[in-house]
């Protein structure tokens, strides 16, 4: 295979992680300024980067499905390719949640949980920026222990939400609808620490 084709993995990966940066942006905004005016445009404009990400995953199995040599393995291509989808995946989700179930107003502790997610995204696009020199850097390890710890900065907050969601909040409904947003918000750095998964078994196996 040549250095352009091999370049090319990298490189979608690259700009499917930058989808999921804008979608966490995105969806941070929309919560820290929330209108529930506005919320069928900001699912358009979700949608719009789900889709382009949906692309450039399709545009790798295009090529991975004619490709007879490839930079890592194909199946970490394909679970590479699917983990960073997923990232954006989660990221709309939380913000389907948020429409259908009638928000009007976003909890204080909500926006913490998204601060986090913004950093863990970030630190991604960090990790695949550097995964095209994964056999040399001396950085990718230093990543993906960022993105573990992030991932379990996100975890405590979650239980910590929960707990005073339910000891604090008297109406059902509202606790129904924010304890589901809560569990699709810490699916999201669930997410950002798969792809650090999938990375660091790729590192393990080729190094």
């Amino acid at each position: 295979m040549s250095k352009k084709q091999d370049t090319f993995y990298f490189e979608n990966f690259i700009a499917c992680t930058e989808k999921a940066c804008q979608a966490a942006q995105l969806l941070e905004e929309t919560m820290r300024y929330f209108d529930a005016s506005i919320m069928e445009q900001r699912i358009d404009e979700m949608h719009k980067l789900e889709h382009g990400a949906d692309e450039k995953k399709h545009e790798i199995l295009s090529v991975l499905a004619k490709a007879f040599i490839t930079p890592i393995d194909r199946e970490d291509i394909l679970l590479l390719s699917q983990s960073i989808d997923d990232m954006v995946d989660k990221l709309e989700d939380v913000l389907l949640r948020i429409y259908c179930n009638n928000v009007q107003d976003i909890r204080p502790d909500a926006l913490t949980l998204m601060e986090v997610i913004i950093r863990c995204c970030k630190e991604v696009q960090k990790l695949i920026g550097e995964f095209p020199n994964f056999r040399r850097s001396k950085t990718l390890r230093e990543y993906i222990i960022h993105i573990n710890s992030m991932e379990e900065e996100a975890d405590r907050l979650f239980i910590d939400n929960l707990r005073r969601l339910h000891t604090t909040c008297t109406d059902p409904v509202e606790i129904i609808s924010w304890r589901e947003i809560y569990n699709y918000l810490e699916h999201c750095a669930d997410a950002c620490e798969q792809v650090a998964g999938v990375i660091e078994s790729v590192v393990i196996k080729n190094t």
